[in-house]
């Protein structure tokens, strides 16, 4: 059974982002919310992945990588967002979750 839970999660990596995008958040919320949804669905999908013995460490990083791609591309092609600024929001978020995540899987992913 998985311990990681998208809702539990979410809200904490989206109220990380939106205090990095500051001001932007405006602009980029109806963009970041879902992707950052994504992630945690990604994190999930790993958990029970791992959980069934299908991947291990060096396969949910790939995976969880291409994900995270995706999102960063997703918010860099808004007017206004810089790689630093997308950058910091996606770490912030990852940070706001990191210890519940490593914990779940038992390797450091985050």
């Amino acid at each position: 059974m998985a311990n990681i839970d998208v809702q539990q999660i979410l809200p904490g990596m989206i109220a990380a982002a939106k205090g990095v995008f500051d001001q932007k958040w405006p602009v980029i919320q109806d963009y970041a919310g879902p992707e950052f949804e994504k992630l945690a669905r990604t994190l999930v999908q790993i958990e029970t992945l791992k959980i069934s013995g299908q991947i291990g460490a060096a396969e949910a990083s790939v995976l969880f990588e291409m994900q995270k791609n995706t999102a960063r591309a997703v918010m860099l092609a808004l007017k206004g967002m810089s790689l630093l600024l997308v950058e910091g929001a996606i770490n912030a978020a990852l940070g706001a979750v990191k210890d519940v995540i490593n914990t779940a899987l038992g390797f450091v992913l985050l």
